[in-house]
């Protein structure tokens, strides 16, 4: 599955879910990651629980459900590798997401790289092959 391909043409809602070193598991609503050449997930993230919980445990879960009927999609399975405040690239992943402007918070945006470990289909368990089928 080509997922740089994927997530630069198919709309859709994405919610990451992490869990801390302790298990409490939070979910939130994230937009398309950016994939890089190697094939790595970037997210921007302020520093808030999903931040936190990827401090202690490195280890998430991206589901994305197309804006199409059914249940098409698909889940990436995370883990985080590094990350990066770097404005500069900040400013170049956003140009495709929607950023919205909430006071003082953009100067602590964070970006973070993933392997993407393991791809699924959104339901079932089944390789992704085709993410137009």
């Amino acid at each position: 599955m080509d997922l740089r391909n994927y997530f630069t043409n198919t709309k859709g809602t994405g919610i990451l879910a992490t869990a801390s070193r302790d298990g409490k598991v939070n979910a939130a609503i994230y937009s398309r990651p950016y994939i890089t050449d190697d094939g790595s997930a970037v997210f921007i993230m302020a520093n808030k629980l999903t931040r936190n919980n990827l401090q202690e445990n490195g280890s998430a879960v991206y589901l994305f459900q197309e804006n199409r009927p059914g249940y098409q999609g698909c889940r990436l399975y995370l883990n985080k590798v590094k990350e990066e405040q770097n404005d500069a690239l900040v400013e170049q992943i956003c140009k495709r997401c929607r950023l919205y402007e909430q006071s003082g918070e953009e100067k602590d945006l964070v970006v973070v790289f993933f392997t993407v470990d393991q791809t699924l289909p959104l339901i079932g368990s089944g390789d992704v092959l085709d993410p137009t089928a």
